[in-house]
């Protein structure tokens, strides 16, 4: 079937500016939100040869907290998930379909409120914006990228992740607008949110996507007490998601023994990702 014709973002944006980075490049561009009224970066790495043309269209995976992607200056604590050079290596081995990598940064000091969906008196946010997350992403994220790059649209070729927080809204994202994103990439997301809601509201949940990644360290916050309900935790959304009838080729989750919280974890872990998420859609 014959994409569509990119609409204009309704979106107000600058234009681009175009930054060197190892693999790939790097394009980034200012996000002004009327959903959220703030001002945010999106950051979106091509894969090699993106700009010789020829008509190809790629995949897409829209990533949260698109500060800790790309760049070691922008990262926290100064630790990326290098994916840029990770992508660009599993292209290159075809392991990976070339894709487009968005990362979209998240609200600095309301990224708690815009990333948790219920009220929670841990962590503890006054006022909370989640559920206004997939609307921005369809609204407003997403037109800004089909208006000015080459993917393919469609769940099949549309994939969404994140990590803590950031892996807590990429989930309630799928239960609350199922049909969006067929590949999730869920990095040691914090269930425990509002007594465990959202594995309450998982139970009730049938239309999964293609694709779920799923991974978690033993670890994660370095009291045994604390990590050993996180672990349990995982292994019941992995519990859920297998009575879903997700089996092997759409579901891989990876305990990771001695493994932390941490931007380090989730980089080791990205090319086990991304190989799984994108080699054969």
């Amino acid at each position: 079937m014959a994409r569509p014709a990119p609409q204009k973002p309704k979106t107000k944006h600058s234009a681009e500016v175009v930054v060197p980075i190892a693999g790939g490049s790097l394009r980034i561009h200012e996000l002004r939100s009327r959903i959220f009224r703030n001002t945010r970066l999106v950051r979106v790495w091509l894969p090699p040869g993106y700009d010789k043309g020829g008509g190809t269209r790629y995949p897409v995976l829209y990533l949260n907290d698109g500060q800790n992607l790309f760049e070691p200056a922008t990262a926290f604590a100064g630790v990326h998930w290098q994916v840029g050079e990770t992508a660009t290596r599993l292209i290159v081995e075809k392991k990976t379909r070339p894709l487009i990598i968005v990362g979209i940064d998240n609200a600095g000091k309301n990224r708690a409120r815009e990333y948790l969906p219920y009220k929670s008196p841990d962590p503890k946010v006054p006022v909370v914006k989640g559920t206004l997350y997939p609307k921005f992403l369809k609204r407003e994220v997403m037109p800004l990228i089909e208006g000015h790059y080459a993917v393919l649209t469609g769940p099949k070729n549309t994939g969404l992740g994140g990590s803590s927080l950031g892996g807590l809204i990429t989930l309630y994202t799928q239960l609350a607008a199922p049909g969006m994103f067929g590949q999730l990439l869920i990095e040691s997301p914090s269930l425990f949110v509002a007594n465990r809601k959202i594995l309450a509201e998982c139970r009730k949940f049938r239309a999964w996507p293609l694709r779920v990644y799923l991974g978690m360290g033993t670890r994660e916050v370095g009291n045994a007490e604390k990590d050993e309900k996180i672990t349990n935790d995982a292994r019941e959304l992995e519990r859920i998601l297998l009575q879903a009838q997700l089996g092997d080729q759409w579901l891989k989750v990876r305990i990771e023994e001695g493994a932390s919280h941490s931007e380090a974890a989730w980089a080791a872990r990205f090319p086990e990702a991304l190989e799984f998420l994108y080699s054969d859609i």
